[in-house]
């Protein structure tokens, strides 16, 4: 698939990774519905994108918690440019705190954007994008493969959203529709920052070293690859390829391997 000129949804696109994925979409000649909670950000990006490139950009006021609001995004793109080749799920939030001190709520939070936000817009997205043969992309995470401590919320929604997509790949199968489960390593960006403690309250500061993370615009460019390329499942980093290895061969070790790494973060959660 050759990007230029497809219409492409992108949840998220704020910031962060979503960003990153507008832009590297405009500069292969995307037309783009972005949509995120900050309007008037959005706004802002759309319109640079417009000028730089050379593209249609659309601002679509979206939380992807709310039914509603995917509906309306995805209304929106059919209003403005009448199909859609492909939808990214990336809107995302992050949660850092041990399960045992955790409201609940705080996984509830978690599942609303990371899972059910995914499962929203894919619903009121898969009619056109059957008409189109199109793709959609799910971002999940090596948290999907293997459980992370003090992620458990995070964990779980990748899980979920792994388990979803796989399924809906299957049923698609024969129907020329393309499903890519995109997994980062840990990436450079604001998620940690707006990351859930256990009441629910944004953490504001990363607890990880940033600097030795792949960035939002290095795992943009692979997944624009990897939807020209129709891929499947894009494991991101040698860190991750070995955990989902070490997960099928030696899951005791790399609950090891994983405790260790967590427990050197900054104020770690692992005593």
């Amino acid at each position: 698939m050759k990007l230029k000129d497809k219409i492409v949804i992108i949840t998220g696109a704020s910031s962060g990774i979503g960003k990153s994925l507008a832009t590297e979409f405009a500069k292969r000649g995307a037309n783009l519905v972005l949509g995120a909670r900050q309007f008037v950000t959005l706004c802002e990006l759309a319109q640079s994108l417009e000028k730089e490139y050379g593209i249609k950009a659309v601002a679509v006021q979206c939380d992807v918690t709310h039914e509603k609001d995917c509906d309306h995004l995805i209304k929106q793109t059919l209003v403005t440019f009448g199909k859609i080749d492909v939808l990214i799920n990336n809107a995302g939030i992050a949660m850092r705190a041990l399960f045992i001190d955790t409201d609940v709520k705080v996984l509830k939070d978690v599942m609303d954007v990371n899972f059910w936000g995914t499962v929203y817009c894919t619903k009121y997205a898969l009619p056109e994008i059957l008409k189109t043969k199109g793709t959609i992309v799910g971002v999940s995470s090596i948290a999907g493969y293997k459980g992370l401590p003090g992620r458990t919320g995070y964990s779980a929604s990748k899980f979920a959203m792994n388990g979803f997509l796989d399924a809906l790949r299957v049923e698609n199968l024969k129907t020329g529709v393309n499903i890519i489960t995109a997994c980062p390593g840990f990436t450079a960006s604001n998620i940690r920052n707006t990351a859930l403690d256990q009441s629910g309250k944004q953490q504001g500061e990363s607890t990880m070293h940033e600097e030795k993370m792949m960035t939002s615009d290095e795992v943009a460019k692979i997944i624009a690859d990897g939807v020209e390329n129709r891929a499947r499942t894009i494991i991101m980093t040698g860190q991750g390829k070995l955990t989902v290895f070490l997960s099928k061969i030696l899951p005791g070790l790399l609950d090891k391997l994983v405790y260790n790494t967590i427990a050197k973060e900054k104020n770690s959660l692992l005593k």
